[in-house]
This record gives structure tokens, C-alpha cells and sequence, in this order.
């Protein structure tokens, strides 16, 4: 009787740790029961739809077109912080898009860091914006960056990565290195990044559970920023810059919680083991990084740009993980990448 009390017992506690990591179905956009319409979309080679949003001078008159992929829990409709003038003086089309599962765009449940870059490519090809073209990625959105100067890399003009988050166990760092930067993290934070490399098919059960911090990133910890930061959502608050996030309206699994997954998962390149795209210096690749950015430890960005000499690296002094939003600087950013303006001191 106990043995057989006991089995019963033990099926019933698998069945439950079953059904807790087993994410919902997402709500699609358009479906009877999702969230409804409301951008253009392109319809993709495998079916799905991206959302994208076309911002800055008309795409017949501009003499750079960029493509903005947006950081972790945003969506294309976070507008770059870049001035009128500047968009007007250079004739700057851009276009931000919701990347899968994000916003308006259909999820992929087969989300990589290659998929992320082919969907650039598409969203180019379907919109016209010719054979080159310039990337800019922010935070979580660096990867999709990293992934296009992976795999398609002949489509480049010019490439930003803005405080573009980083892989721990990218082979290329040393293992000490990587793991005293990782002591420097926001220790809920940490402990999401081991779930979600070690053992990703728990993560949406780690994320939801209520006995421990999870994701400070996803729960908008303060410990995240660093003075400079709530200095930058002090002013933006304060001026009303903030819209609606509509970034999880298809389900948290897979808006963020994929992210999280393909971001820490293992990865098909080390970028470190890229080459020069531009090897004739017809474009250039820029990084930049703040030496107070509490979610991204300067180290690790330091040791990288070291092995990659031809990416022009560019660390910010003062600056934590929001820097670009402070006035002005969005523009610096953008005069570098396209023009390659040398700008004050940073």
C-alpha cells in the first residue's frame, strides 16, 4: 500500500512539474483571441509576419537607410532618440521592426541568432531598401547585430552595437574572466542567465515561480541601473517620453523569455571569430559601452574589442546601460556609424 500511495504521489508531482514548465500558447496578433493589427507587416518565406514602422526622411529621397533592431521587452515603437535636424541633414530613412514575438510580429519557435538576421534581410528585400544597408542594434537587440555580421554580412553598410548584451560562455572568453564579470551582476539576474543557458526548458517555470527574484531585467529591478540611468528615467519620466509597451501582448514566452534563451543558449559562431566585413574600409563596425552599465560588465565588451581590432570601440566614461538616451548622444551615435564624424571626447 505505501509503494503504491508512493508511485501515486510521485505521478502526481511529475504531472505537476510538467504542466509548470509547459509556457501557453501564444496569443497571436489577428487571431480570434490575440491582440488586433495595427502596423504594416511583411509576410515572411516561412509564413510568419513582421511589424515595422518607418520612421525619419521618405525612403526615395534618403541617402542612408537603417535598420533599427530594438532591445529586450521594447518594440519597434520606442523611437531612437535621434534629432530632427540631424535626420534632415543627412537624409536618414530608418525603420524599426518588432522582432519575433515582440509587438505585432508572429513568434518563431525556432528563434536563433541566424533567424534574427535573416529576418533583416527580408524585412530589406520586402521594403526595398536595396543591397546595403546599415545595422544598428541596442542591448538584447545586439545579437540580431552579431547575427548579421554573421550571415550577411555582404548586405552591410555600416554596423552599431550599443551596449550590445553579452554571452558568458562564448568560448573565446577566458573562463575566469567571464565568471568574475558575472559576480558583478544583479544576483537575480544571474541566476536567470544560468537557467537559461544550463537548463532553458525550465525557464518559463523559473520566471514564473514565486519563491525566488527572478530576471531583474524582466522585472525592472532599480539595482539594474546605475546613477547615470536613473538620472536618464528621471528626465525621460519627467517629460513624458515613455509610450505603451505592447511587447509581451502574445505571451511572455515568446517575447522574453525566448530572447533570454537564444541570447545565453549556445551559440553556432563565437563572434570573436569574426571577420572583417569591411576589409577595404568601404564601412565600419562600432561598439559602444558604458563603464558604469550594470547589466553589461565593461570587461568582458573590453576583451572583446580587443579581438576584434576593426571594430571601432567606444566606451563611455559616465555612461551605464541608458546612455544613448541622454540629450544628444543618440546623435553622436548615428554621425559616427554613417558619416564617421569624430565627435568631443567620450
Amino acid at each position: 500500500m505505501i509503494s503504491r500511495a508512493a508511485i501515486v504521489v510521485l505521478m502526481a508531482l511529475l504531472g505537476w512539474v510538467y504542466k509548470a514548465i509547459q509556457p501557453p500558447p501564444p496569443m497571436i496578433c489577428g487571431s480570434p483571441n490575440g491582440p488586433p493589427v495595427t502596423s504594416p507587416r511583411i509576410q515572411l518565406r516561412d509564413g510568419r509576419f513582421l511589424a515595422y514602422k518607418e520612421w525619419g526622411v521618405p525612403k526615395e529621397n534618403a541617402r542612408y537607410k537603417l535598420i533599427l533592431c530594438h532591445a529586450f521587452d521594447a518594440t519597434k515603437d520606442f523611437p531612437l532618440p535621434v534629432s530632427q535636424e540631424l535626420v534632415e541633414e543627412l537624409g536618414i530613412y530608418m525603420v524599426s521592426y518588432d522582432r519575433a514575438g515582440y509587438g505585432e510580429s508572429d513568434p518563431n519557435s525556432k528563434r536563433s541568432v541566424k533567424s534574427e538576421a535573416l529576418d533583416v534581410e527580408e524585412l530589406a528585400d520586402n521594403l526595398h531598401l536595396g543591397s546595403k544597408f546599415y545595422v544598428m542594434g541596442a542591448s538584447m537587440g545586439g545579437y540580431t547585430a552579431w547575427g548579421c555580421l554573421k550571415y550577411i554580412p555582404h548586405r552591410l553598410a555600416g554596423v552599431a552595437l550599443v551596449v550590445p548584451v553579452v554571452n558568458y560562455w562564448w568560448s573565446s572568453f577566458p573562463r575566469e574572466l567571464a565568471k568574475e564579470a558575472m559576480k558583478t551582476v544583479v544576483p537575480s539576474e544571474r541566476r536567470t542567465l544560468l537557467v537559461a543557458h544550463y537548463a532553458p526548458s525550465l525557464l518559463y517555470a523559473w520566471m514564473t515561480q514565486k519563491w525566488f527574484a527572478s530576471a531583474a531585467a524582466a522585472s525592472r529591478d532599480p539595482g539594474i541601473f546605475s546613477e547615470s540611468d536613473l538620472k536618464v528615467l528621471h528626465r525621460l519620466l519627467s517629460t513624458g517620453s515613455f509610450i505603451e509597451n505592447k511587447s509581451r501582448q502574445q505571451g511572455i514566452y515568446e517575447s522574453i523569455h525566448r530572447d533570454l534563451r537564444v541570447m545565453f543558449g549556445n551559440w553556432e559562431f563565437d563572434p570573436m571569430n569574426i571577420t572583417n566585413p569591411f576589409p577595404q574600409n568601404e564601412g565600419s563596425v562600432h561598439l559602444w559601452q558604458g563603464y558604469h552599465d550594470r547589466l553589461v560588465p565593461v570587461q568582458l565588451q573590453r576583451f572583446l574589442s580587443e579581438k576584434l581590432p576593426w571594430i571601432r570601440y567606444h566606451e563611455v566614461p559616465d555612461g551605464g546601460h541608458m546612455f544613448m538616451f541622454a540629450d544628444g548622444f543618440t546623435d553622436r551615435i548615428v554621425k559616427m556609424l554613417l558619416i564617421g564624424e569624430e565627435t568631443s571626447a567620450m
